[in-house]
């Protein structure tokens, strides 16, 4: 009678403490769980550790760390005790609000060390690993998932299907659904693999390959290359290796397209300059690399200003994208000036004396930055990417192909729709007759360079966000962009942003199968080709001034 009497005495305290962890869970947080663990009996350690693993707070990794390496401890008696842990140079901090405390030497060393016990470790090892599937953060709930399942442990398959129960976002959902598939390829019965298998075809999953290839190689080591594991593994890798090969045609593409826009912008200066004006630029990179330059000066001001973690930072590109443009029109209204102007119609002075200004402005980019390449930091909203079906495109050149957008748009609108881009076209395809006209020819031409050299800017801005700043980063760009503007027919800006693109994306295209060096080469030998075929470009210019 006693016995019973015991037994459902020690039931009934169970129930009543299991009870209350439950009905408290909501107001308790894990430091609180944690200050019961540390001064619990081993009896309750089990419900409390059920308890932990109901947090998805990372503070749990980060105290669990401090305890283990012994920086854990404890003071007072009975209620008056305390729980509290020490990081560094003997700084305490209180376990159960996280709140500073100040104490002397001579009391730290009075303080009793927490040891935890080897095997709360091994339960603990589980509520770690595990503790990102409960993230209020979903990519970190995906990154978990990720990571458990690619580790293809027996003991995160349970955690697994739990999280999946309940999980209400479909992109983590997917995630852990792949995770667990990818785990049971390991530790599932026949029937699961199998399943599993199948699954991860209809996902698409690409780190699922080289675990299925596995399988295939076992099962065809063993005979059974017809069983239907092996057909289901065959149909599997064949529908993944398609969906790797969209993934790279579809990022080849879009990389071609943001670096086809990036030398749009640059080539349409070159198109302004050269093709209009007849002026051969070989410091058009030169200008490209002062938007870059101009574009790192003005994040330098916003970080003295406000600092790199100010939300202002972020607003930075969108100031120094139209300040390149207007300091580089200024220097090319200069250049104009002062050299230009002399070497109208003698295209080789032109090109020796542009080249040797080239150089000059090369050792004032050293003199003033440094050799060296110069930092600029992309802002936080241009930090993420969009992504669908394994497909991500960067905001960054989203961005730049935006921005190449609307270059063309205004460049067009003031050629065709102003008096300005009137009086350029009138000035570029007749001179004299221009001039007799009452058009301000000098006036003009300065117009024109600096446009062109303005826009050369705009393309070392959109540079700068996915390349390196540096005195010779223009010069990468000099010779496509003459290509383009020989390809698109001088002096057509439309052919020139079709060729730009058609350089670009060809390029990008390319490279994933011969490589970088042999695609450019295949590039030059495609213009060449082209330009045997149609030497007036795309758009051959049809004339009737005398000068042609």
């Amino acid at each position: 009678m006693n016995l019973a009497m015991s037994s459902f005495t020690y039931l009934f305290v169970s129930i009543l403490w299991s009870i209350s962890l439950i009905g408290s869970s909501n107001e308790r947080g894990p430091r609180d769980v944690f200050v019961d663990l540390i001064q619990a009996e081993k009896s309750q350690q089990s419900l409390l550790l059920d308890e932990m693993g109901q947090f998805g707070d990372p503070i749990i990794s980060k105290i669990y760390d401090d305890w283990r390496r012994g920086r854990v401890f404890s003071f007072g008696e009975g209620k008056d005790k305390k729980i509290i842990f020490i990081d560094g140079e003997n700084i305490c901090y209180s376990l159960l609000t996280g709140e500073k405390l100040v104490f002397e030497d001579s009391d730290i060393e009075q303080f009793k060390k927490e040891r935890i016990a080897r095997a709360l470790r091994k339960k603990f090892k589980g509520i770690i690993d595990t503790l990102g599937l409960k993230s209020s953060d979903y990519k970190t709930r995906i990154k978990s998932a990720i990571k458990l399942g690619r580790s293809q442990k027996a003991e995160y398959i349970v955690p697994l299907e739990k999280r999946l129960a309940i999980e209400t976002d479909p992109k983590v959902a997917s995630a852990i659904e792949e995770a667990l598939s990818i785990n049971l390829l390991k530790n599932g019965d026949k029937s699961q693999v199998l399943n599993s298998v199948i699954k991860l075809a209809e996902l698409k999953s690409i780190p699922a390959k080289d675990f299925i290839e596995k399988i295939l190689i076992n099962e065809t080591n063993e005979g059974r290359e017809n069983e239907p594991l092996a057909l289901a593994c065959n149909a599997s890798i064949l529908a993944i290796e398609s969906h790797i090969n969209t993934i790279e045609f579809f990022g080849s593409f879009f990389r071609g397209l943001s670096t086809g826009s990036v030398l749009l912008i640059v080539s349409f200066g070159l198109a302004i300059t050269f093709g209009l004006m007849g002026v051969i630029n070989m410091a058009h990179g030169e200008f490209v690399a002062i938007g870059g330059y101009v574009t790192y000066l003005v994040q330098s001001a916003f970080i003295s200003i406000w600092g790199l973690d100010h939300p202002m930072f972020g607003w930075y590109f969108l100031l120094a994208f139209p300040i390149s443009f207007c300091v580089a029109a200024l220097i090319g209204i200069l250049v104009e000036k002062g050299i230009i102007r002399f070497l109208y119609r003698r295209p080789l002075e032109s090109l020796l004396c542009t080249w040797g200004l080239s150089m000059v402005m090369q050792q004032v980019f050293r003199l003033v930055f440094g050799a060296a390449n110069v930092q600029v930091n992309s802002p936080s909203w241009l930090m993420g990417s969009l992504n669908f079906g394994g497909f991500s495109m960067s905001f960054t050149r989203l961005l730049i192909i935006a921005l190449a957008l609307l270059v063309v748009l205004l460049t067009w609108a003031l050629l065709q729709r102003t008096n300005l881009g009137l009086h350029i076209r009138a000035v570029m395809q007749n001179r004299n007759m221009a001039s007799s006209l009452g058009i301000p020819e000098s006036k003009v031409n300065s117009i024109t360079f600096s446009l062109g050299c303005g826009l050369a800017a705009l393309g070392g801005a959109a540079l700068s966000q996915i390349g390196n700043v540096g005195p010779s980063m223009g010069q990468a760009y000099i010779v496509d962009s003459f290509m383009v503007v020989v390809i698109g027919s001088v002096g057509n800006l439309i052919g020139a942003g079709l060729s730009a693109m058609g350089i670009g994306m060809v390029d990008q295209m390319l490279q994933p199968y011969v490589g970088p060096v042999m695609g450019k080469i295949t590039v030059f030998f495609i213009i060449i080709l082209f330009l045997q075929w149609k030497p007036g470009g795309i758009f051959p210019t049809k004339s009737r001034s005398l000068d042609d």
